[in-house]
């Protein structure tokens, strides 16, 4: 199953981080769906029911766009089906987090949007998952391996206190605490391969739900799970399907050339993850901080070494400035809210995080 996720990315930065090529052999970067940007939130402990970054095709908007083209929307985690009657999806009685590829074909709710061709691809960081124990479970962040070639690269400015404090500043002023930072938008790499974190794709179906009553339509979402690969079966039974390369996402998306048996093809388990234990941390939603991802022992109170992939994950969030990402929710439950030494660190990624210095939520 997967039931947790994470995405840390800001919205220019995921639009980035799956860019494609074209028929033509032309790379292209997806756009967000008209204001569907600013209802995304990075974050490193997603939830169901939250706002996810989800990639399909714009002919599910626009029956006139080219067959090739991609588009990035905020999706609601949780697939509430069209012809749900009740005003409150809420209301649903079963989940639908996660729908098993074996019984799409068997289940209404599934078999309606897949025969639809309603297909799109899930974006992550990458996804948690516990094993069971004799008196607990331990948590695992699970992952596509990292290239040596994941980073950052930083200016001088960038790297500058004074410069961090003046756009930390800047975008207290200038952007209201929801709203990204107008450096997402205005300072841009030149489009080509991208570099940074490679993010998780996995498969899934979606929906559009309007109330009876009327109102907004709301897009949500279901992560097709799989039997667990064989370097995964020793912590779950179950995991996402995943979609490995360019070319198993563009024909998982392209619902007019590729049939719903072929599709069903590249649900597959497969050995291509790594993942490191992390704290029991992220067990609460709530909990929203770079420690949830951090490698630990679960033998040993010593911080481990780390591994290839984790360093780079880690050497990847320190890399980015404040003023390129939107700020995560930290410390949300109200013990945290209590304990402000909790809530800091001297650390440069916590710096960061305190970047846009924007107070916790709360319930």
């Amino acid at each position: 199953m997967c039931g947790r996720t994470a995405c840390t990315l800001a919205s220019d930065e995921v639009s980035r981080a799956c860019s494609y090529r074209n028929r033509a052999g032309q790379r292209r970067q997806p756009r967000w769906r008209d204001g569907d940007a600013d209802t995304y939130r990075p974050s490193y402990n997603k939830s169901p029911q939250s706002m996810s970054p989800v990639l399909l095709s714009q002919r599910h908007f626009d029956k006139n766009a080219p067959v090739d083209e991609c588009v990035l929307a905020s999706m609601r985690w949780g697939l509430v089906p069209s012809w749900f009657k009740e005003n409150d999806p809420s209301k649903m009685q079963y989940s639908t987090n996660n729908c098993r590829s074996e019984n799409i074909l068997e289940k209404k709710t599934y078999k309606d949007p897949l025969i639809k061709g309603q297909r799109c691809v899930i974006l992550a960081d990458g996804f948690y998952e516990w094993k069971r124990q004799a008196k607990d479970k331990q948590p695992f962040f699970i992952y596509f391996p990292q290239t040596q070639g994941t980073s950052r690269k930083k200016t001088e400015d960038e790297d500058d206190p004074t410069n961090l404090a003046r756009n930390k500043k800047n975008s207290e002023t200038v952007s209201p605490p929801e709203k990204a930072s107008p450096d997402l938008t205005e300072r841009r790499e030149p489009l080509g391969e991208w570099t940074g974190w490679k993010l998780l794709t996995m498969a899934g179906l979606f929906d559009c739900w309007t109330p009876p009553g009327g109102g907004e339509p709301l897009y949500t979402y279901s992560v097709i799970t799989v039997n667990a690969s064989p370097d995964l079966e020793g912590i779950h039974d179950r995991m996402p399907a995943v979609l490995d390369g360019e070319e198993e996402v563009r024909r998982w998306l392209d619902f007019g050339e590729v049939k719903t048996p072929d599709a069903m093809k590249l649900l597959q388990s497969k050995n291509t993850l790594t993942f490191h234990p992390v704290s029991s941390l992220v067990n609460n939603s709530r909990n929203n901080s770079p420690e949830c991802l951090q490698p630990i022992d679960p033998n040993s109170k010593k911080e481990p070494k780390p591994t290839a992939s984790s360093k780079m994950m880690m050497n990847w969030l320190k890399s980015s400035a404040p003023s390129k990402r939107k700020e995560p929710t930290t410390c949300e439950n109200k013990e945290e809210q209590e304990s402000k030494a909790e809530c800091k660190s001297t650390g440069a990624l916590q710096q960061w995080l305190q970047g846009a210095n924007k107070k916790p939520r709360t319930r």
